[in-house]
């Protein structure tokens, strides 16, 4: 059994920042990578950020110089330094761990809501 837990979301004005945090827990033998994905309204979900154990990042075009990913490989956690908020970042917000074999497992998500 693996949880996911995210924390950090709310609400913030347009130019202002949030930090998101994520904490993988369970019967959890290997990581291959950890990441964030959102889902605004009407839309799919997408990548925001995704890490990988080796250190191999890859963001999303929207979000490339505002986010920044980073993951403690030893406490299993990820977190998401978001500057520079625009009101089209507001979307639920959801952590993903994967493991070996392709196998994703996934946080409830967290809102963030950025007001103009």
């Amino acid at each position: 059994q693996v949880h996911v837990v995210e924390s950090g979301g709310g609400l913030v004005q347009a130019g202002g920042s949030l930090r998101l945090s994520c904490a993988a827990s369970g019967t959890l033998w290997r990581i291959n990578a950890m990441g964030w994905y959102r889902q605004a309204p009407g839309k799919q979900r997408e990548t925001v950020a995704v890490l990988t154990n080796g250190g191999t990042t890859n963001y999303g075009d929207s979000v490339k110089g505002r986010f920044i990913i980073s993951m403690d490989s030893a406490r299993n956690t990820v977190s998401l330094q978001m500057n520079s908020l625009k009101p089209e970042d507001t979307a639920v917000y959801y952590c993903s761990v994967e493991v070996p074999f392709g196998r994703k497992y996934w946080g409830q998500g967290t809102q963030v809501t950025v007001s103009s």
